[in-house]
């Protein structure tokens, strides 16, 4: 049988970067292909060219034994190939089947033909084990559903290969569990897969296959049963695994934060956050776990002033900031990793340097006589948070639309942690980032709480926040449900808080 898919020679290069330095890549039909490498890697260069989105400069693509030319997305889909993006596509006014036909609408006599479409999505569901209520609203879904949505609408497509970027970048571990019984099920009925992931122990216990890049390169394919994680971080990055694990406190009696009864509503005056109360301190790490969608960002823009507070209060530094705007409670000393770099992070056209001061551009060093930006000293420091993050990009200049998600995400930590900070929301501050990346930010965290800093920190990795946080609180529903002791708790069991399955 022809590989599924066979990669040979690709290189791209984008101006003073080159993504894909001569790549190879074998995908055997039927199987579970994890690609791994650190961010600027190249990895998701390589499947935006698989999927039609970007075409290579050099180098031959082989789908299921024939040669081909990808000029759209399009083109790969009628090949058989379908992408799941890490950020999910879902309309969420509009139901399960309307999202899975969207743009592939069945139609009889000119009119779309939903008895028709109802019945293949059952089909498909049902020879998959991906059944769901075709009738749900999508924004009624959780997260680990949305995710079985996506998935039914490439198969939906007939697609025989499935790319998957990230896909357990917002799972808990019960939806991880879920998620890969669903993907097994996929290969038993012949699917492809070719998994995009940063996990190595999510990798090790999925993939049938594993191909390492570093640097645009290959420089491996090895089976699961060869390696360790401990051998793929050495062949991502050049070193160890990292891990998050902190034992030693640093907390202090010194109150930075106060939240005290806490509510506030979404966009839609929805109430997302029930009297959520708090007490953050000196050197101290609180981690709040929660299934996306429970009041945790809502709760975060309420601290920052961004959302509207329905009522109770915010203490910061001993002064009641509950209804302070955004730029006061930013020059008072509270840092922000936004969950979403792209919505609340970035500017997207902006260079490098106008990005690295954004939040912070009405302080020093980035002003002169009061109000006028420096140029000079703004792109002064972008070099030297580029060169401390190890930010990869051509230039301060380039524009950061053309860095690498992760590298975005290596220049926004580096934004915050450099400011002169008393507390830092630091929501999901590793997402999107390689393994050497996430040590890296990791150490940032344990060394600027040494010295002092209070961190907030979301995060869907569970690991991270029992490693890394002081005392976890656990958010469902828009409510604190259990308090926890990050020593004594495990994955599994902050799993099953966040999911209420200990009610």
């Amino acid at each position: 049988m022809d590989a599924a898919v066979v990669l040979e020679g690709i290189t791209k290069s984008f101006p003073g970067i080159v993504a894909n330095d001569d790549v190879n890549l074998t995908v055997e039909s039927g199987e579970i292909h994890a690609i791994c490498g650190e961010n600027g890697a190249g990895k998701s260069t390589l499947m935006k060219i698989l999927y039609g989105m970007q075409p290579p400069d050099e180098g031959r693509i082989v789908v299921e034994g024939r040669e081909v030319s990808f000029s759209s997305p399009r083109d790969a889909i009628a090949a058989g190939i379908g992408m799941v993006h890490q950020h999910f596509m879902l309309a969420d006014n509009l139901t399960v089947l309307e999202n899975v036909i969207l743009g592939a609408e069945p139609t009889h006599r000119g009119v779309i033909d939903f008895q028709a479409a109802r019945d293949h999505l059952t089909e498909v569901g049902e020879a998959y084990g991906l059944t769901i209520d075709p009738n749900d609203l999508a924004e009624t879904l959780e997260i680990g559903e949305r995710q079985r949505v996506e998935i039914i609408k490439v198969l939906f497509r007939g697609a025989r290969i499935l790319i998957l970027d990230e896909p357990t970048a917002v799972l808990v571990p019960q939806e991880v569990e879920e998620l890969f019984r669903n993907l097994r099920e996929l290969r038993a009925q012949g699917q492809t897969i070719i998994f995009i992931d940063h996990k190595l122990d999510e990798v090790l216990a999925i993939a049938d296959s594993i191909t390492v890049l570093r640097r645009g390169k290959t420089v491996a394919t090895v089976k699961p049963d060869d390696v360790t994680a401990r051998d793929l971080a050495e062949l991502m990055v050049g070193s160890e695994l990292p891990t998050p694990e902190t034992r030693e406190s640093t907390v202090t009696d010194e109150v930075v934060l106060e939240v005290h009864d806490l509510h506030a509503a979404d966009e839609e005056g929805n109430p997302r956050v029930r009297g959520v109360s708090f007490i953050l301190h000196k050197g101290e790490i609180l981690g709040v776990a929660g299934v996306e969608g429970n009041g945790q960002s809502e709760l975060v823009e309420a601290i920052l002033g961004i959302t509207p507070v329905t009522s109770g209060s915010i203490r910061f530094a001993g002064e009641d900031i509950t209804e302070w705007p955004v730029r006061r409670i930013r020059e008072a000393g509270v840092g922000y990793i936004p969950e979403d770099r792209h919505r609340r992070g970035l500017l997207l056209p902006a260079p490098v340097w106008e990005n690295d001061m954004l939040g912070h551009q009405t302080q020093e060093p980035f002003v002169k006589r009061g109000f006028w930006i420096d140029n000079k000293a703004a792109t002064k420091h972008a070099a030297k948070v580029m060169e401390d993050f190890d930010v990869r990009a051509p230039g301060v200049n380039v524009g950061v639309h053309a860095l690498s998600g992760g590298n975005q995400q290596k220049l926004i930590v580096g934004r915050e942690m450099s400011a002169d900070l008393k507390a830092l929301i630091a929501a999901h501050p590793t997402r999107g980032i390689d393994v050497g990346a996430q040590s890296a930010v990791w150490e940032d965290l344990k060394e600027a709480r040494r010295d002092g800093l209070a961190v907030v920190l979301i995060s869907a990795d569970l690991e991270e926040l029992i490693g890394l946080s002081d005392r976890l609180l656990v958010i469902l529903r828009g409510e604190i449900v259990a308090d926890l002791d990050p020593s004594t708790v495990t994955p599994r069991g902050l799993g099953a808080y966040m999911t209420g399955a200990t009610d």
